[in-house]
């Protein structure tokens, strides 16, 4: 492999990156996130949607803002959020396809067992009770 097939991101790069993924690292967030889909809401909507306490949901509005995930638009006395880059929802998606393939090879594994011939329930229950 040479420099060129590399490429390493430089650490202030790497920084912004990992900044990135903190903001998105949080439940409420992509809750957030998941409620925006379907188009800009207003902090009432939202905080109906969620659940969450205005102060709370507003905590995390702000956060999502500042790191480009949302912006948000004054429109008479309310302002909406909306998803700044709708990439946020292909990445959600590349990730929930990783977790559901590995949940599916780890269903797979448990199913047939390190052998192969069954689950380790059926196994055991009949070595328990030999016949």
């Amino acid at each position: 492999m040479t420099d060129q097939d590399c490429n390493p991101l430089t650490p202030e790069v790497l920084t912004s990156i990992a900044d990135y993924f903190k903001v998105l690292s949080e439940v409420s967030r992509l809750q957030i996130l998941c409620c925006l889909r379907s188009g800009p809401m207003n902090v009432m909507e939202l905080t109906e949607a969620t659940g969450f306490s205005q102060a709370n949901l507003s905590k995390h509005l702000k956060i999502m803002t500042q790191a480009g995930i949302l912006s948000r638009q004054p429109k008479g006395v309310s302002a909406y959020y909306e998803v700044a880059d709708p990439k946020v929802f292909v990445l959600c998606q590349s990730v929930c396809d990783g977790i559901g393939d590995r949940l599916r090879q780890q269903a797979q594994q448990f199913q047939l067992g390190p052998t192969g011939i069954g689950d380790r329930a059926g196994r055991s229950a009949a070595q328990s009770h030999p016949g």
